[in-house]
């Protein structure tokens, strides 16, 4: 049976804090900052003052095979960014460093209100309140502002001041920062009543304070699930998976950020930038960013994208070294970006990769652009690009060259059309890394193209923009020549971006539902084609025949447009003319997929599955419920 990496013991909190202070306790560096508001740290208080559980806490022993850069918990002494840690504070950051802060470190706590605005306060407890049975606990937690004093009318009369040890005896408000050493507080408060009336009965009403309540302070444990120094990183990470859901989760690179941190490297300046200097991200998103916009096209690529593309390069690396020294089949390692691998990448392999990687997603900008992927809003598969700038960063300049570029091409387009990209990416990551490289060198295809094929039917049921298939056809079509139908421009980035183009209906809404024709059936891609703002205001709601005759007349801004030449602008997005002209819907639409389906087969190599959809159990009214990972191909 194997043996738990883990123990739970029950440990003394002011013990903890100590830890805290002393530096024997911190934190992992990719935890983020502390950032609990007000109100959490009066309930903490008033939970912690009621000997109420306020959550286990977890903790990695250092000493082994990971090392993290520690930080202390926020507030600790200069002389805890010395010391050694003993442990590591993986779950309760929050909880240990609003106790810290509100008990042990003697200074004002800088908060929020629950309103996000920034605060300073310290923290007591009303004794009458606490004493009070009929009172919420939490009612009796009152945070006061810096200078100690609690005013109302704008500032202009006082409620509550505190400002002085006398001050906080008279009115019966005992300091959190004191919960721990409260004899000298004591004395004070003895000698302050000594001479009145209600001294016995205000000494009384302390001590039953400091039994009931203060006491809990000195005997609270909290339960600490202690992880030794064998756990491995892929056990940690899954650990913040589990334990932030209030939060973001933790992913790989905040684990690798802080690993690499350990030896003196910051990965975080090396994406985020730092001071003036531009980090990875920002140069991403000014790749090819057109004139006006915020971002181009691989703005939204992140930096565990940027971390699985490295790993692919590594681990490939070390497969073939294993073959090199003999190994075959189940003993060689896997090619690999997923989190284990990355949790793996020594921070040599990331300095040997990185420059190489990133000309690879710079390529990748390029590359969507030459097949008129523009704005990431066109973009069929985010998750695409990670594995089309690893090969493009591996082959280097020869993806100029039009025969290699003409197969990935190809691959693109099957990934996209094949609809292949939506989920469960990270072993076609792999062997599209392993296998697409090798064919454009001469080898077989790619698992990407040989095992896939698109199905004529599925063109009637893209509907939605969720879809990558529906995004790919506006790009093949811009791509084609296409030529808006007022202006005869063709698509390129300047027109785009000039002409505010996007995916219209060639039949509009509004002429449909005139005609009793259904949205599942006109809001097909087949109905739709780009065009000019410009030109779609043209086109109205009104019949194809009445808006081409408009386009034909011309008005004081456009001039007329010849018949002969505006057919030729139809026929340039795969539309028959003559039956857009006889307002012929449902000619066109059979016309039109058969053309739409041949511009597909064109793109991907091969032709696609003609069978009844239906025989295989689709549903193609329900469309709205589905989105891009929802297959739609048959093995070839």
């Amino acid at each position: 049976m194997a043996r738990s990496a883990f123990q739970t013991n029950p440990i003394f909190l002011r013990e903890l804090l100590d830890d805290c202070h002393d530096g024997a306790l911190q934190l992992p560096d990719f935890q983020r900052s502390w950032v609990w508001d007000e109100d959490r740290i009066k309930s903490l208080i008033a939970s912690i003052s009621r000997a109420f559980p306020v959550g286990a806490l977890m903790t990695l022993e250092t000493g082994g095979d990971i090392e993290f850069k520690p930080r202390p918990v926020e507030g600790a002494p200069d002389e805890a960014k010395t010391a050694r840690p003993r442990s590591l504070l993986l779950d309760g950051q929050q909880r240990m460093t609003s106790l810290y802060q509100v008990t042990l470190r003697g200074k004002v706590v800088e908060t929020v209100t629950p309103k996000n605005k920034k605060v300073k306060r310290w923290f007591y407890i009303d004794i009458a309140k606490a004493m009070d049975p009929s009172c919420d606990r939490e009612d009796a937690i009152v945070g006061v502002p810096e200078d100690r004093v609690i005013r109302k009318d704008f500032g202009r009369s006082e409620v509550l001041d505190l400002t002085t040890p006398q001050r906080e005896y008279e009115t019966l408000m005992y300091p959190v920062s004191r919960v721990f050493d409260w004899d000298s507080w004591q004395d004070g408060f003895d000698d302050h009543w000594k001479n009145d009336a209600n001294a016995d009965a205000q000494k009384t009403l302390f001590r039953a304070f400091k039994q009931a309540i203060l006491e809990n302070f000195k005997q609270y444990r909290v339960p600490v699930i202690a992880l030794d120094r064998s756990t491995s990183k892929e056990a940690v990470c899954v650990v913040f998976e589990k334990v932030n859901t209030g939060g973001k989760p933790l992913d790989a690179f905040e684990l690798v950020t802080a690993m690499y941190a350990a030896d003196g490297h910051e990965l975080r300046k090396d994406w985020f930038g730092k001071d003036k200097e531009k980090g990875r991200q920002s140069r991403f998103a000014e790749t090819l960013r057109p004139a006006g916009a915020t971002s181009g096209i691989i703005a939204n690529v992140t930096n565990t994208d940027f971390l699985q593309a490295i790993s692919l390069f590594y681990t490939r690396e070390k497969r073939r070294e294993a073959e090199r020294a003999g190994k075959s089949g189940k003993d060689l390692p896997a090619v690999s970006g997923n989190r284990q691998a990355l949790l793996s990448l020594p921070l040599d392999a990331y300095k040997k990769y990185e420059a190489q990687v990133e000309t690879g997603f710079v390529h990748a900008a390029k590359f969507l652009h030459m097949l008129h992927i523009y704005r990431l809003f066109d973009l069929p598969y985010q998750s695409q690009i990670v594995p089309l700038a690893a090969i493009l960063a591996d082959i280097g300049s020869a993806w100029e060259h039009d025969t290699i570029r003409a197969k990935l091409v190809q691959w693109y387009w099957n990934g996209v059309f094949g609809e292949l990209y939506g989920s469960a990416v990270d072993s076609r990551f792999s062997r599209d890394f392993l296998e697409v490289p090798t064919w454009l060198n001469g080898g077989p295809e790619p698992t990407t193209v040989s095992e896939t094929t698109f199905r004529a039917d599925r063109l009637k049921t893209m509907r939605m923009r969720l879809s990558a298939a529906y995004k790919g056809v506006n790009a093949l079509l811009m791509k084609k020549g296409a030529e808006d139908f007022r202006s005869g421009q063709k698509f390129d980035h300047i027109v785009f971006f000039g002409e505010n183009v996007d995916i219209h209906h060639i039949f509009p809404q509004d002429w449909c539902k005139s005609q009793g024709i259904k949205p599942a059936v006109f809001d097909s891609i087949i109905n739709k084609t780009p065009l000019s703002y410009r030109t779609n205001r043209i086109i109205g709601g009104v019949a194809p025949s009445q808006y081409l005759g408009k386009l034909e007349a011309g008005n004081s801004t456009s001039p007329p447009i010849s018949p002969a030449r505006l057919d030729e602008h139809i026929r340039s997005h795969l539309i028959n003319p003559e039956l857009l002209r006889g307002d012929s819907f449902e000619a066109f639409m059979a016309d039109r997929q058969n053309q739409l389906l041949v511009l597909i087969e064109e793109a991907m190599g091969k032709r696609a599955y003609t069978g009844d959809a239906h025989e295989e159990g689709e549903d193609y009214e329900s469309e709205e419920a589905t989105d891009e990972a929802d297959l739609t191909i048959a093995a070839a």
